[in-house]
């Protein structure tokens, strides 16, 4: 889940649904929840912002509030976090005369946001881990048996805390696994699906197609690209692997 607060020409959105043309919107700040279409955007001038990444039991902790309402939405911050947050903390980053001196600025400003506030649900944090652990690659019966708990109390303890029900969320981190997979791991597409947990390789493609809008060879590609410039994954996600 990402938050964005920037300042300069402000960040453009260009979100495709089906035939529809592409809509388009602006932001200098932005909250976006965990997202299962393709979004392409970028900096049209000049800008500077920053940006922080939450896994999604960090945001349900900051956040205080079912993630549900983010998933696969954009909205600006004061919404979540009470007016004027985005536009106090913007100004403070805009005088920073470094980096440095900005992380310490958001670290503080969602610290205090994270001290006092209650836990996620053990049983979301296990599930979550084990998604984790394994790619996505384990199913609702063996997330239910480590868990105790029985699929709909797991699906609404996901909708809630993570904002996305579990099957959802290992498509995502599947998604995740096929892209950033070394490609020396496989010899192929094919070989790629297999090792990643897909049916085949035309459900990679589909997979590919709805999450990012591009076919496996088109991101793989990007992806190579992206690691011979000495960016490697992190976390199952690429280090600017667009900025090309």
């Amino acid at each position: 889940m990402t938050l964005i607060l920037g300042w300069g020409d402000p960040l453009s959105l260009f979100h495709e649904a089906g035939s529809a043309p592409a809509e388009r919107t602006t932001w200098h700040a932005m909250l976006a929840g965990l997202q299962t279409a393709s979004i392409r955007g970028g900096f049209g001038g000049v800008a500077e912002a920053v940006e922080v990444e939450f896994t999604p039991l960090g945001a349900y902790q900051c956040l205080r509030l079912p993630l549900h309402h983010l998933a696969n939405a954009r909205l600006h911050p004061d919404e979540v976090l009470g007016a004027g947050w985005s536009a106090r903390l913007t100004e403070q980053l805009m005088t920073r005369p470094d980096w440095e001196g900005r992380w310490a600025v958001i670290d503080n400003a969602l610290a205090r946001r994270i001290v006092d506030a209650p836990p996620p649900s053990q049983v979301v944090a296990e599930a979550w881990s084990r998604l984790r652990a394994c790619h996505g690659q384990v199913s609702a019966k063996e997330l239910t048996a480590a868990t105790g708990r029985g699929r709909r109390r797991l699906q609404m303890l996901f909708r809630e805390q993570i904002g996305l029900p579990p099957q959802t969320v290992s498509r995502i981190l599947r998604f995740q696994r096929a892209l950033t997979l070394e490609s020396g791991a496989c010899r192929s597409l094919a070989d790629r699906a297999t090792l990643c947990g897909y049916y085949d390789q035309a459900h990679m493609s589909r997979d590919f197609r709805d999450l990012a809008g591009l076919t496996p060879a088109q991101l793989c590609l990007l992806a190579d690209r992206s690691a011979s410039r000495g960016q490697p994954p992190t976390e199952g996600r690429l280090a600017n692997v667009f900025d090309r």
